[in-house]
C-alpha cells in the first residue's frame, strides 16, 4: 500500500471508515467480504463493515451480502438515516453552526484559520459558510465536497440502500442514534475540534487518490490491513488518541453491547456499522469474541 501521511490518514480513516466510509468495489473479484457472521443456538448476526458514500457503479452488491440481508429479519444501523427529519436537522442546525455573533474565527489559531480559508477556497466553498460551521462539522463538510467532485454520493451509501429495502418489510433498529452522533462530534473541546479539522484538510488535495489504499483492502476483506491502517493512524500522537477513543473505541464497547443482546435473544439481524468499528483487537469481531460468541468471516 502507499505511504500516507500520518495526520490525513488518522481523518480519513475516522470519516470515512467510520462516518462517511466510501469504497467502490467489484464484488465478483472477492475472495472474502467485509462480512462476518455471529451465531449462536437461537440467533444470527450478520455484521457488514458500512460504506456511507458511494459511486452508482459499485451496485449489485456481492450476492454473499444480498443473501445475508435477505435472511435477516431485523437491520440494526449506527443510526436511520432514513428518518432525518426538521427536528433532526435543526439539531445539526445548531450543534454544527455558530450563532450570528460568532465565528469559526474564534475558535481557531490565526495559523489554521488562514490555511483553512485557502483550502476551502480552492474548491469553491464560499467564505461566509465557512465563518458560520464550527471546525467538527467544517472538517466533514469539506471532506464531503471533495469526495463529492469525484463522483461518490450518499444516496448510493450501503447502509442507505439497505434501509431502503428494509423500509415496510423488515424490522429496523438504531445501535445509536443521530442525535447521540451529533452531539458526540459537537460535545469535543475547541482544541480537538482545531486538531480534526486541520486534520482533514491537510491533505484534502490528495483525498480520494489515498482512499485507493482503503478500498483496496476493504475490497479483499483485508481486516488485519484496515486494522494496521487504524493503529498507524493514531501512533505516538496523544491528541489523536484521545479523540479516536471518544469516536471511535468507546463506541465499539457500547455497539458490542447492543449486539451481544441481540445474540442471546434470537432471531436473524444484518447489522451495518462502520468498517472501522469492526476490525482490530478493540473493534467489535474481536469484543464479541471475548464475550464468548463465535464469529466468522464470510
Amino acid at each position: 500500500m502507499r505511504k500516507i501521511s500520518r495526520r490525513s490518514l488518522f481523518v480519513f480513516v475516522i470519516l470515512f471508515l467510520s462516518l462517511i466510509a466510501a469504497p467502490a468495489f467489484t464484488p465478483a473479484e472477492a475472495q472474502k467480504h467485509f462480512l462476518w457472521q455471529a451465531r449462536t443456538d437461537t440467533a444470527t448476526v450478520y455484521l457488514l463493515g458500512s460504506i456511507h458514500f458511494m459511486k452508482k457503479e459499485a451496485y449489485p452488491l456481492s450476492r454473499v451480502i444480498e443473501d445475508a440481508f435477505d435472511r435477516s429479519d431485523t437491520i440494526a444501523v449506527e443510526a436511520d438515516i432514513n428518518s432525518i427529519g426538521k427536528r433532526t436537522l435543526e439539531r445539526l442546525r445548531l450543534a454544527g453552526i455558530y450563532q450570528e455573533d460568532d465565528s469559526i474565527a474564534r475558535h481557531l489559531s490565526p495559523e489554521t484559520y488562514a490555511y483553512v480559508t485557502r483550502e476551502a477556497a480552492r474548491i469553491g466553498f464560499p467564505a461566509a459558510s465557512l465563518n458560520r460551521q464550527k471546525p467538527w462539522f467544517l472538517a466533514m463538510t469539506l471532506s464531503s465536497i471533495e469526495l463529492m467532485r469525484a463522483g461518490y454520493n450518499p444516496h448510493f451509501g450501503i447502509d442507505k440502500y439497505f434501509l431502503t429495502r428494509a423500509s415496510g418489510k423488515k424490522k429496523i433498529v438504531e445501535l445509536e442514534s443521530l442525535d447521540y452522533q451529533i452531539d458526540l462530534l459537537a460535545g469535543l473541546p475547541d482544541r480537538e475540534q482545531e486538531d480534526f479539522l486541520l486534520f482533514a484538510i491537510k491533505d484534502l488535495r490528495s483525498l480520494v487518490e489515498q482512499i485507493d489504499t482503503i478500498i483496496t483492502a476493504w475490497t479483499a476483506g483485508d481486516s488485519e490491513a484496515i486494522a494496521g491502517i487504524l493503529e498507524k493512524s493514531v501512533a505516538d500522537d496523544s491528541r489523536l488518541k484521545a479523540i479516536y477513543k471518544k469516536i471511535m473505541t468507546d463506541r465499539n464497547g457500547n455497539m458490542t453491547k447492543k449486539i451481544a443482546s441481540h445474540l442471546r435473544s434470537g432471531g436473524c439481524v444484518f447489522v451495518v456499522v462502520g468498517a472501522g468499528h469492526l476490525v482490530g483487537e478493540l473493534g467489535i469481531v474481536e469484543l464479541l469474541r471475548k464475550e464468548g460468541f463465535t464469529v466468522e468471516q464470510l
